[in-house]
C-alpha cells in the first residue's frame, strides 16, 4: 500500500518507519523541519514510568505502559540494525523523594502505590538513606528516605527522532517537511492546498489535528535541558512537593531534563520566567552541582488529549487518526503503534467493522456513517503477548 501519514513526531516517525519495513511505501507530511525540533516529542522527557503514573492515571495507562516496558527493547533492537546506531535506553529504575517538609506527599504517594499496583510489591522498594547512597551516592546527601521503582527507565528521545528520521530516509520514505497540513481525510492529505492521494491516511498531528477532533484539548508543559557536569545521576528522579512532582531524567553527554508543570492552556509562548525559576530551585535542592549548570534549551509546547487523558485510534475505511497520547508518549507509544500496525495488516486482508465491545475504555474505534463503536482490541494479557509475537515476526 502506499501510506500517507500527517504528523511526524514520534508516532508518525514510528509508524512510518514500521511500515517500511513490512514493505509499503510511505510519505511523511509535517509543518517541521525533518529534525523535529518544534515536536513535542523532543521537548519531552521521555521518561517510562507507569509506577510513578499509575498513582494519579487511570489504570490503563499502567497496564499499556508495562506493555510498552516489554516493547521498547525489541524496538530498538531494530533500530539499531537498521541504523547501525544503538540508542541510549535505561531501564534500572527510578527513585522518588521528598525533602523533610515535605515527607506526607511521599507516605501518600507509597500509599496510593500499594493500593493501585499491588500485584506488583516486588517491582518497589522502600528505600533507607543507606539504601539511596548504594544505588545514587549524592542523593544520600540530602533525603533520608525515598522509593524504588525497579522497572521505570527512560530513553535519549532527541537520539531516537534522529535515527528514526534517517532510517525512514533510508528505507525510501517520502519527506514533506516543513508544509502545512490543512486536512486530512479517507484517503487524502491536503498539504499547502495540493490534494496527495493513498491507499491509507494516517493523521498522527498532536494538537494539529484539533480543527478536525473537537474534543481534543492542548495541556502545556515546560521543560529544562541543562547540561551539567558537575551532577552524576544515573536514574529518573522524582521530587515530592505540595505543589508539583518535579522530575529529573538523565540524558547522554551529561544533559539533564527537568520538568514538573502542567497547564490546561493551549499556548505556545515561550517558558514562563515563575516556571524557570520554580525549576531551578528544585533542581538546586536536589544536588547543589546544578548551581553551575548551563541551561541549553527552555521549551514550552502543548500535549495533546481528550477528555478522560487515554489515547485513542480512529478508524474508517482509508483513514486511521492516532492521538491523545497526553503526557505519556514515549511510555505508551509501543502499544498503540503495535495495535495499529496490527489492525493495518488485518484490514489489508479483510475484516469486518462488527465486532464487539470488550470494555469502557476503548483505544480503537472504528466510524461508519451511523455509529461508533468502542472496542478494546484486547484484553492486556492477550494485548501483551500479540504485541510481541508481532515485533518477533517483523525482526525476522
Amino acid at each position: 500500500m502506499h501510506i500517507g501519514i500527517a504528523g511526524a513526531g514520534l508516532m508518525g516517525r514510528l509508524l512510518g518507519w514500521q511500515l517500511l519495513r513490512a514493505g509499503h511505501q510511505v510519505t511523511l507530511f509535517d509543518r517541521d523541519h525533518i529534525d523535529g525540533e518544534a515536536s513535542a516529542a523532543r521537548v519531552a522527557a521521555a521518561m517510562l514510568a507507569p509506577f510513578s503514573e499509575v498513582v494519579n492515571c487511570e489504570r490503563q495507562i499502567f497496564d499499556w505502559g508495562l506493555a510498552s516496558l516489554e516493547l521498547w527493547p525489541q524496538l530498538l533492537k531494530q533500530l539499531t540494525s537498521d541504523s547501525a546506531q544503538k540508542i541510549d535506553y535505561q531501564q534500572r529504575g527510578s527513585i522518588v523523594v521528598a525533602h523533610q517538609q515535605d515527607q506526607a506527599y511521599l507516605d501518600q504517594f507509597n500509599q496510593l502505590l500499594q493500593t493501585r499496583a499491588s500485584q506488583y510489591s516486588d517491582d518497589i522498594d522502600l528505600l533507607t538513606q543507606n539504601d539511596i547512597a548504594k544505588l545514587e551516592p549524592t542523593l544520600a546527601q540530602r533525603f533520608n528516605n525515598g522509593t524504588f521503582l525497579r522497572r521505570e527507565g527512560c530513553i535519549d528521545n532527541w537520539g531516537l527522532l534522529n535515527e528514526l528520521a534517517s532510517t525512514i530516509s533510508r528505507l525510501g520514505g517520502n519527506w514533506h517537511s516543513n508544509v502545512d497540513v490543512n486536512s486530512v481525510g479517507p484517503n487524502t492529505i491536503i498539504s499547502n492546498n495540493i490534494s496527495h492521494r493513498f491507499d491509507l491516511a494516517i493523521d498522527t498531528r498532536g494538537l494539529g489535528s484539533k480543527p478536525q477532533l473537537s474534543d481534543l484539548r492542548g495541556v502545556r508543559g515546560e521543560v529544562l535541558w541543562v547540561k551539567a557536569p558537575e551532577v552524576h545521576l544515573s536514574r529518573p528522579v522524582r521530587l515530592m512537593h505540595p505543589r508539583y512532582q518535579l522530575y529529573i531524567a538523565p540524558k547522554p553527554n551529561q544533559l539533564f531534563v527537568i520538568g514538573a508543570t502542567e497547564i490546561e492552556s493551549e499556548s505556545m509562548s515561550p517558558i514562563t520566567v515563575r516556571s524557570s525559576l520554580e525549576l531551578q530551585s528544585a533542581l538546586y535542592s536536589i544536588d547543589s552541582g546544578f548551581a553551575e549548570a548551563n541551561i541549553v534549551k527552555a521549551y514550552a509546547n502543548c500535549r495533546p488529549a481528550f477528555i478522560d487523558n487515554l489515547p485513542r485510534i480512529d478508524y474508517e475505511k482509508g483513514l486511521m487518526r492516532i492521538n491523545g497520547l497526553y503526557r505519556h508518549g514515549y511510555l505508551l507509544s509501543p502499544t498503540v503503534l503495535m495495535t495499529a500496525l496490527n489492525y493495518i495488516g488485518d484490514s489489508n486482508t479483510s475484516k469486518s467493522n462488527d465486532i464487539s465491545e470488550n470494555n469502557d475504555h476503548s483505544l480503537i474505534r472504528f466510524t461508519d456513517t451511523e455509529k461508533v463503536i468502542s472496542k478494546s482490541t484486547h484484553s492486556m494479557t492477550t494485548a501483551t503477548h500479540s504485541i510481541t509475537t508481532a515485533t518477533k515476526a517483523s525482526a525476522q
